[in-house]
């Protein structure tokens, strides 16, 4: 059957891999549709990895597709079903799992298309219970963001940052996946949207995806903005992924008392804080990685609601490393999805 491997460092290769053996007890065997690109993909693409992995390895994190066979004892899933797969082989077992707070498995295999073979081929076996139906009104392209994309903002929001309608939000990014979910998700229960646009261009589209406040960082110190256009009192929360280039402008955004969540460093791992400005305005501060299994199935609710995710460019299998430098550049407005 056909995949897509990672051999080394910018080596990706379509070729040729046997097929799954026939789904086995409590697993099924899926034909893959759809695959999120995501940067978990472009940390892989470029060689970074936390742990030693075996090359080559299937890439894609995150995916939609149909179920091609069921393995004894699966009731719940029938072949021909639409569903999305958890991208994190979680144990089942363990405490965390137990209460649903699956992104915190003590026992966690790794991530698919990172750690373990992922999703960019056209059949994969998986446990009956990473795997979640797709309501019928969704498509496999936008069902595709769900798992990572969509799953991750509503983890973050609402699970973590606690999001309240009619707060104020700053969305870092408002041009990537994660940034555009965030400003729809906001903006449908009343917030008030701040983001960052590295063009005027993205800012336009940013507009119209709803956001109220666009600032270009790149021509505006975006912390100098949001103090002047919240009269200094800042906001509410800050939607952090960009990491180092951002983290105290982020800080300097927050009112007394914000709560600032963050998923991602793309711009850099470290940096520095000031912690009596730390604890003298009682910021609340929270990592946020994946997300639960549940917030996957609340996002594909929200698309069933009419709020679809933004896709910049669906693309053929063939050209996934295409979308991963798309991704690395900068040059996105929304979610890149290859499809099979």
């Amino acid at each position: 059957m056909k995949a897509l491997q990672l051999f080394g460092d910018r080596d990706l290769r379509l070729g040729e891999v046997e097929p799954p053996p026939p789904p086995g007890p409590g697993e099924v065997q899926i034909r893959v549709r759809a695959v999120g690109l995501n940067h978990i993909d472009v940390w892989g693409f470029r060689g970074m990895a936390f742990v030693r992995r075996k090359l080559p390895v299937v890439v894609g994190a995150e995916a939609s597709g149909e179920i091609a066979s069921v393995g004894e004892g699966v009731a719940a899933l029938t072949p021909g079903q639409r569903v999305v797969m958890y991208g994190a082989m979680t144990c089942g077992r363990c405490r965390a799992c137990r209460e649903g707070r699956d992104n915190l498995c003590e026992e966690v295999g790794g991530i698919m298309g990172f750690h373990l073979d992922g999703f960019s081929r056209e059949l994969v076996n998986m446990p009956a219970r990473l795997v979640l139906p797709i309501p019928d009104s969704v498509s496999f392209e936008d069902a595709a963001c769900a798992p990572i994309a969509y799953g991750t903002v509503q983890h973050m929001l609402f699970d973590n940052a606690g999001l309240q309608p009619g707060e104020t939000i700053l969305v870092h990014a408002g041009g990537s996946g994660i940034g555009t979910a965030a400003i729809r998700m906001a903006k449908a229960i009343g917030c008030t949207v701040f983001t960052t646009v590295g063009d005027d261009a993205k800012g336009e589209k940013a507009r119209a995806l709803g956001a109220d406040h666009v600032i270009n960082y790149r021509t505006e110190r975006f912390e100098g903005e949001v103090r002047r256009l919240t009269k200094r009192r800042g906001v509410d929360v800050v939607f952090e992924h960009v990491g180092a280039e951002t983290w105290n402008g982020s800080l300097l955004c927050l009112k007394r008392g914000g709560r600032l969540v963050t998923c991602g460093s793309t711009s850099g791992v470290s940096t520095s804080m000031n912690l009596m400005q730390l604890f003298q305005q009682q910021y609340r501060i929270t990592g946020s990685f994946g997300c639960r299994m549940a917030n996957i199935t609340e996002s594909l609710a929200k698309m069933e609601g009419g709020l679809r995710p933004v896709l910049d460019e669906v693309l053929p299998l063939a050209d996934f490393a295409r979308g991963l430098e798309k991704l690395e550049a900068r040059r996105v407005f929304g979610k890149v999805i290859a499809t099979l």
